[in-house]
């Protein structure tokens, strides 16, 4: 199913009556044999079971609100937690293993592995379905959050499942397509190298000062994990509902991934939203409001994102209940 979607006037009138007066907010942690990650719950009040979506974070040291020391603070996941709880939805976002309050549980990023980011998700899961406060868990995994939520559906018993700026290549793919444009020819020839080196399992300590960031050693262990990784794959095996959702500005994942993704799961529902970014806000192509955008939590977020998710989630736990 595709549906391209305009922001109007009368839609945000309506969202605004819709919001929920009174909100709870409260920490939530989870023990494993690796440490303590942390996390915030967010939920409205009710005396009926809620449905409960897992925000999952993308690549690198994000947080759980969506920060990145590297792209910026935006908040993008906790204005998309808000937003989802203003429709009535509660959630639960937290720092992945390695980053934030949860860094003590892998203090090394040598340790880290997509593995292990699976298990995490797994794990929060499960506590969330366990909760008799709940009665539907969702998983929104957002850029590589996306690959692990698909991962972790199965085991984490999801009942529904929404990929947010979701590539459908290979990571390392991804990585050549981007750079072959921001990389002069001597310095693109030395990263499709290493990451030649990196899809074949091997490490490199020969890492260019200019290319270290990507491609630092202690990072190379996860890279080669995240490289073995096939997301079209893993969302098509899924047998839940599924929501593709891909900003039509996102210059870090394309439309064509979210089709890619719709065509390897006829049965999910694609959603391109006019105009959003990989940051989930309506902003314009140019480079110079692309990148305010990664570092401005004012911004707020695509008008219909809440909404729209919102509406799937209802929409999928009807369908469910039917059957």
């Amino acid at each position: 199913m595709f549906r391209a979607l305009l922001v109007t006037l009368p839609l945000l009138a309506g969202l605004a009556q819709a919001a929920p007066n009174t909100l709870e907010q409260r920490p939530l942690s989870l023990e494993t044999a690796q440490g303590t990650l942390h996390g915030t719950l967010l939920q409205p009040r009710s005396d009926e079971p809620l449905a409960v979506a897992l925000l999952i974070a993308g690549s690198g040291p994000t947080d759980r609100d969506g920060n990145n020391p590297a792209d910026g603070h935006n908040d993008s996941l906790k204005k998309l937690a808000q937003n989802l709880a203003r429709h009535g939805i509660a959630s639960l976002r937290y720092d992945k293993r390695g980053v934030a309050a949860s860094r003590a549980a892998t203090p090394n990023e040598r340790d880290l592995s997509v593995d292990a980011y699976v298990a995490d998700a797994v794990a929060w899961g499960r506590l969330l379905k366990r909760d008799k406060a709940f009665d539907r868990l969702i998983l929104i995994g957002h850029s590589e959050g996306a690959l692990i939520a698909s991962l972790a559906a199965p085991q984490a018993g999801a009942d529904a499942l929404v990929t947010l700026a979701g590539s459908a290549r290979p990571i390392d793919q991804v990585l050549r397509e981007q750079l072959s444009y921001r990389l002069p020819p001597p310095l693109l020839a030395q990263s499709n190298r290493l990451l030649d080196s990196l899809l074949a399992g091997q490490t490199s300590t020969q890492v260019p000062d200019a290319l270290r960031v990507l491609f630092r050693p202690s990072v190379q262990p996860y890279l080669i994990s995240l490289f073995k990784q096939h997301p079209a794959e893993a969302f098509a095996r899924l047998k839940i509902p599924a929501l593709i959702v891909q900003g039509s500005h996102d210059i870090q994942v394309s439309v064509a991934d979210a089709q890619a993704l719709h065509a390897a799961k006829p049965d999910a529902e694609l959603l391109i939203v006019p105009g959003m970014n990989h940051v989930l806000r309506i902003v314009p192509l140019a480079m110079p409001a692309q990148l305010a955008s990664y570092n401005n939590p004012r911004l707020p977020l695509a008008g219909v994102l809440g909404a729209e998710i919102a509406d799937f989630i209802q929409r999928s736990t009807s369908a469910a209940d039917s059957r």
